[in-house]
């Protein structure tokens, strides 16, 4: 499961340098307005364990073993020193995407979240139509609704998206047949499907490409066990992909630029310049878009910004305690992949 080589580091090794933050958001996302992360400094450099709160720790684990990669691992060599991101639109009204886009300089793609439980399709709709008269007809748009349609509700949705030219849309259903099912409905109109959950979230990261459910796959370094296991996952998978970011700090960044920096093909804007989302960093010089691009290069984090983001006693206990048992999930012997 975990893709690392060798023998773990211990519980103590990890704690050695480990801080946890809480650090706010400048506007809600994915529900959340303070996201906490958990930084630890291996071997190679800082890394980040940040998975999200709700996960059970099985699947945060996972994180955890991509935070060990990144820090007790060398990373893979570079086939490029930068990226190309794209900005990331929350479920804001239309009047304030003109704002929300103007956090991201020189980004010529914007992901707008669609289906959200608190938002209607007339509301998603006004939403897109926003970011195209902001970006403009050379501008790139593509949706992501985490999961969040029944196969009639996507296809509903994609008409009325539709007209805004989508380059993708990102995870319209939430398992493997109903992608599949979503993509056949679809298909006349051009409008490619991506997977997420369906990659990130799945018992079999290839299902989703073998059942041909999908044109390509948004990956994540630190959900799917870090740099090394998505490269291999990958390549298995013969699907071009999209590396996106889980809302880490920039230290967490880092590790999904580096994974974007050593992929083979890389066709699309990738999903890194999150740290614009974030109204407080961990260092001064933060993984931000510059003309659309982001350096490829590890982030060392700030003695004064760790202590100004710290958590409370309590939730850097309860951090702790979650390290450890995910270190004990991972040191259970698994089935080959």
């Amino acid at each position: 499961m975990s893709g690392l080589d060798g023998e773990l580091p211990g519980l103590g090794e990890l704690l050695t340098n480990a801080h946890v933050l809480a650090l706010p958001m400048v506007t809600r996302f994915r529900g959340i307005t303070v996201r906490e992360a958990m930084l630890l400094e291996g071997p190679h450099g800082w890394t980040e364990f940040s998975p999200f709160l709700e996960y059970g720790d099985d699947e945060a684990a996972a994180w955890l073993a991509g935070a060990i990669d990144f820090g007790w691992r060398a990373a893979p060599s570079s086939r490029r020193d930068a990226v190309r991101v794209n900005a990331t639109v929350p479920a804001v009204d239309p009047d304030e995407v003109p704002a929300v886009l103007a956090r991201f300089p020189g980004c010529r793609t914007a992901k707008v979240k669609v289906a959200g439980a608190d938002q209607t399709l007339s509301q998603d709709v006004a939403r897109v139509a926003a970011v195209r008269e902001e970006l403009g007809p050379e501008g790139r748009i593509r949706v992501d609704a985490n999961a969040g349609w029944s196969v009639d509700a996507a296809e509903r949705a994609i008409h009325a998206l539709a007209p805004f030219d989508l380059e993708y849309i990102e995870q319209p259903c939430e398992s493997v047949d109903e992608l599949a099912e979503i993509r056949e409905r679809i298909a006349y109109l051009d409008v490619p499907i991506a997977a997420d959950e369906s990659v990130r979230k799945a018992s079999d990261p290839l299902a989703v490409a073998e059942a041909g459910a999908a044109d390509l796959l948004i990956v994540k370094a630190q959900p799917l066990g870090g740099i090394h296991r998505v490269l291999d996952l990958t390549a298995r998978t013969g699907l071009p992909v999209v590396v996106s970011s889980a809302l880490e700090t920039s230290v967490g960044l880092a590790m999904g630029v580096h994974l974007a920096a050593a992929v083979e093909g890389l066709d699309y804007d990738c999903g890194l310049g999150t740290a614009a989302l974030l109204a407080a960093d961990v260092t001064d010089t933060p993984l931000l878009p510059v003309d659309g691009l982001i350096p490829v290069r590890r982030v060392v984090p700030d003695a004064r910004l760790l202590a100004g983001g710290a958590a409370s006693p309590e939730r850097r206990d309860w951090w702790i305690e979650r390290l450890a048992r995910c270190l004990d999930v991972l040191s259970v012997p698994r089935p080959a992949e």
